[in-house]
């Protein structure tokens, strides 16, 4: 009996290629001594043969393992998208551990294996293969959270973001239990097929709203935020830029499959929860901004804000809203990264240097880093000409299309409240004085934030270099 075919092992190749570069950098780390530049060379090279294998499959659109994977097309761009996040982090992260003494093989094989988790979630046609990479993903950001092992911050981030994330797990397996018990399937495919009968049933519903909770926790929406702002600023920035991205897109990725492409859109009561999970995120992330002093915390409750801009995507439940929602992605990984990698060149020792007042003068003593802030925090507001304007568009104007013209005005209203907090730090860096001493700056780190700076400017001028491919994709 054979259990998979060849056309399966190519389908899952991006996967594939990925954990065997994992395996083997997990031996040259047992094997050699100091081997920190040997492992991280590695993952770099595995993270791009995987990004080959991707962009050879994305002109496919079928299913691999009984339907359990998607291979091609939407599988492929987001797998293409967690691997440049990967990407960029590995290249900020080598000089942020070098600075703070920290530089160990095990944190490459960490997060090339949380990139594997994610991978699964973006590529999951089956909900038990969602349930696995959350999983996967999850317990490499939980050590990766608490890799500072001798800080007491990085610790309890880990703690905390352990206990939660355990207990939203319980809400969403059991959600997929519901539905299993309900439809006899956890097939997204033939979940699908079952609708709208199977929606009558209250139990199929209730395992639909556990979910969601699950799913709400992973993309740090309000109510279930509250573990955001510790753990991203517990945890080492380099992480957090990370977390903040990779995690956030792949928990989209998976929600976007779930909840969008199929059915559950067409339900009136899911659409009114989500529309209020949205709303509530946005107001909520961004009134709390606004009272920060520290930037890893405020750009913390600026994701929470973030997820409530990309759940109006899911809430409007057409094309535009998850054309919308791929691109905020994509913009939205590339300026936060960006923002964190500046965050890592200038933190101190013991996480000092993380306040606004930290960057005064910024503007004079280091002109180009400045620069490049200063953009990333524009788009974030959703300034044009950056991607962040073009993401807000598109997904406010899903809103509308779908009667939900009170959440864009919502999201328009908040962006103009995120204003003051983002542009405080341009502010600071150009009009305050500052005197205290920088650290000296790394030229691999300055060369990733530069190519994030030119990535937003970019898809900000020319959106279509995204949105076409989306447009094949949905």
């Amino acid at each position: 009996m054979e259990f998979f075919s060849p056309s399966d092992l190519l389908g899952s190749s991006p996967i594939l290629a990925l954990g065997a570069f994992s395996l083997i950098a997990l031996v040259v780390n047992a094997f050699f001594k100091n081997s920190q530049k040997a492992v991280f060379l590695v993952s770099i090279a595995g993270v791009i043969v995987s990004i080959g294998c991707a962009v050879y499959l994305f002109p496919l659109n079928q299913t691999a393992f009984s339907d359990m994977l998607l291979v091609g097309g939407y599988a492929s761009f987001y797998s293409i998208l967690f691997l440049v996040i990967t990407l960029f982090a590995l290249l900020l992260s080598a000089p942020y551990l070098e600075k703070g003494q920290y530089h160990y093989g095990e944190y490459y094989i960490i997060v090339i294996l949380s990139t594997l988790g994610m991978m699964l979630m973006g590529s999951a046609g089956d909900l038990i293969t969602i349930f696995i990479g959350i999983e996967v993903m999850s317990v490499a950001f939980y050590v990766l959270a608490g890799y500072f092992r001798t800080k007491l911050s990085s610790n309890e981030s880990a703690l905390k973001y352990f206990l939660l994330g355990a207990f939203a797990t319980g809400f969403l397996l059991y959600g997929i239990a519901l539905i299993y018990g309900t439809t006899g399937t956890t097939n997204l495919i033939r979940i699908v097929a079952q609708y709208p009968q199977v929606f009558s049933d209250p139990l199929h519903l209730i395992g639909w709203g556990l979910m969601l909770i699950g799913f709400a926790f992973k993309v740090a929406a309000v109510p279930f935020h509250m573990w955001v702002p510790d753990v991203y600023e517990g945890a080492p920035t380099s992480v957090t830029a990370f977390m903040s991205t990779g995690g956030k897109a792949a928990a989209f990725s998976a929600f976007i499959l779930a909840f969008s492409i199929p059915m559950s859109m067409h339900d009136q009561k899911l659409i009114a929860v989500i529309s209020l999970l949205s709303a509530a995120s946005m107001l909520l992330g961004n009134w709390f901004g606004l009272s920060q002093r520290n930037l890893k915390r405020m750009l913390a409750y600026s994701s929470i804000a973030h997820a409530g801009y990309m759940l109006i995507g899911i809430a409007s439940g057409t094309q535009l809203g998850q054309q919308g929602i791929t691109f905020y992605l994509v913009s939205y990984a590339l300026t936060n990264l960006g923002a964190f990698g500046v965050i890592s060149m200038l933190e101190k020792e013991n996480g000092k240097n993380l306040s606004y007042e930290d960057y005064a003068g910024l503007g004079k003593r280091k002109p180009a880093l400045a620069a490049l802030l200063s953009m990333f925090m524009f788009s974030l507001t959703g300034v044009p000409p950056f991607a962040g304007f073009v993401g807000k568009y598109y997904l406010f104007a899903s809103a509308v299309q779908s009667n939900l013209t009170w959440l864009a005005i919502i999201g328009v209203v908040t962006s103009l409240f995120s204003t003051y907090y983002y542009l405080r730090v341009v502010v600071y860096m150009y009009f305050r004085d500052g005197e205290e001493e920088l650290p000296v700056l790394s030229k691999l780190s300055f060369t990733s934030v530069a190519i994030s700076g030119v990535g937003i400017l970019l898809l900000g001028v020319f959106p279509s270099l995204i949105l076409d491919v989306l447009k094949t994709m949905f």
